[in-house]
This record gives structure tokens, C-alpha cells and sequence, in this order.
């Protein structure tokens, strides 16, 4: 198997405003440092089971260390694009190439739940194995939607912060368009 890409050690955002219109750029410590608004993407992977995959945060990370997140998620490079990023970091994350893009679901605005993250979630579904980025994840599992709703009930603190929020509105997604009968 290939060896996962180097991740960026400084890399550059987009600051965004409350609208989500780029009025610059900054590097990333200092985006976090100052709260500055941003982009970034959650990919939540399902299996033909209907499982989820969740990645355990590497304890070398600067957010979140060592604490469960989406199947792959990450910033927007500066001049990125939503979607292009969603394919970028199932490859540089899970080393998966999607045969189709990823599906784009809904998105969470800026908040401090998301760290002042605009946030597009997507969907797609894959079985594995995967090639999971060493720098980035220690580990990863597939997971029934049941028991990541109970574990989120029980250990709110294991998972990355915005990963309730995410989890809680893709359920009310998921929950709408089961009775809408689409399930796109």
C-alpha cells in the first residue's frame, strides 16, 4: 500500500465573514489563536451495514487529541473549495479514493461549537480497509449509529467538539428524510 502524503506543517486558511465570504487569509495558529472564522469539512462514512466509521484523533494533534471525530474531516486550504476538500481528506486521512463524491448533507454555521468552523457535512458510503494517516489517527472503528448516539449520551468528552453538534443534526437529517421517503 502507498505511503500517506506529509501533511502541511503551516498551513493557510481563508478567514470568512458571517456569511461565509472570504476578507482574507490567515495561518492556521493564528486563525485558532484569534477565533477568526473559517472553513472546514466532515465526511461521515457508512458501511453497507449502515455502520459508521469514527477516527480516534492522534495524540499529537493540536485540537482534540486522542478524541473520536467524523470518519475523515479537516480545513479548507486557502482557496479551496467545499467539495474538493471532502475528496482531499478521505484520501489524505482514510488514503481512500471516492469513486463518486462524497454527498453533500447540510451545513452547521459558525459557532464555538464548531471552533468558529463553517461546516459543510457530507456523506458517502465505503467497506475498506483503509489507509489510516498515521499523523493524523491512532485508530478507527465502525460504529451502529445506536451506540455512537449512547456513547455520545454517556462520554461527551471522548469525542472532538463539534462532533455532538455534527452527530445531532445529521440524525434530525437523517430522521426527515427517512419520512419524506427520499434518501438521497
Amino acid at each position: 500500500m502507498p505511503t500517506p502524503e506529509p501533511i502541511p506543517a503551516e498551513e493557510t486558511f481563508d478567514v470568512v465573514n458571517e456569511r461565509d465570504e472570504v476578507i482574507g487569509q490567515a495561518a492556521r495558529a493564528e486563525v485558532h489563536r484569534r477565533g477568526l472564522r473559517h472553513r472546514a469539512v466532515h465526511v461521515l462514512v457508512f458501511n453497507q451495514q449502515g455502520e459508521l466509521f469514527l477516527q480516534k484523533r492522534s495524540r499529537t494533534k493540536d485540537c482534540f487529541p486522542g478524541a473520536w471525530d467524523s470518519s475523515a474531516s479537516g480545513h479548507l486550504a486557502a482557496g479551496e473549495g467545499y467539495d474538493a476538500c471532502a475528496v482531499r481528506e478521505l484520501e489524505e486521512e482514510l488514503g481512500w479514493r471516492a469513486r463518486v463524491p462524497p454527498e453533500r448533507l447540510f451545513k452547521i454555521e459558525a459557532c464555538a461549537a464548531t471552533g468558529q468552523e463553517f461546516v459543510w457535512v457530507y456523506r458517502c458510503q465505503a467497506e475498506g480497509p483503509f489507509l489510516l494517516h498515521p499523523e493524523e489517527i491512532e485508530t478507527g472503528g465502525w460504529f451502529a449509529p445506536e451506540a455512537v448516539s449512547d456513547r455520545l449520551r454517556r462520554e461527551p468528552r471522548e469525542f472532538a467538539g463539534s462532533v455532538p453538534l455534527i452527530w445531532s443534526r445529521w440524525l434530525a437529517w437523517e430522521q426527515a428524510h427517512r419520512r419524506g421517503g427520499a434518501r438521497g
